[in-house]
Order: structure tokens, then sequence, then C-alpha cells
């Protein structure tokens, strides 16, 4: 069953989506209509946790290897490195 439904949208921005519906062979109404199905289709369902996949033994042995005293600052460090090897 269909309803109709009033939107208040600036007038250029429906303009263009007249001409992108026609360019595409369907009415305005069918492509909000699909693009609200894409939009609660998507979140329709509760989002499922994946699962994480145990790392490999050999990574697991790597804990504990690497010491570091005081705070760490990954985006600095990672700055100062690019900066060395690219002459920034």
């Amino acid at each position: 069953m269909n309803t109709k439904l009033t939107l208040t949208l600036e007038k250029e921005v429906i303009e263009k989506a007249k001409e992108f519906a026609a360019r595409q062979g369907q009415s305005l109404s069918s492509l909000v209509e699909n693009y609200f199905k894409l939009l609660t289709f998507e979140h329709k369902e509760e989002p499922k946790k994946k699962e994480r996949k145990p790392l490999p033994e050999s990574f697991l042995k790597l804990k504990g290897c690497l010491k570091h005293e005081g705070e760490f600052n990954y985006k600095e460090e990672l700055t100062k490195a690019l900066e060395e090897k690219y002459g920034l």
C-alpha cells in the first residue's frame, strides 16, 4: 500500500534530484523509496559481533619483546619517522 509523504527540501536539491531520477529512468518517488529501503535494510538487524580469529602462535611469541619506558605517542613518532624518511 502506498502512502503519500510530504518533504521540505531546498529547491535546488529537488531540481537536481529530479534530473538524476530522469537520467536513471525512474520517478523521484521511486528514487526516494529505494534510498529509504537501502537505509533501513542496513540497520534492520542488530549488528552481529564479528568473531575474532585467534592470533598466530608466532605472533603471540612476540609479546613482551619490545620495551618502552614512559609515555608513547604513536602519531608523534610516526610523524617523526615520515619526516626523516621523506626529508620534510
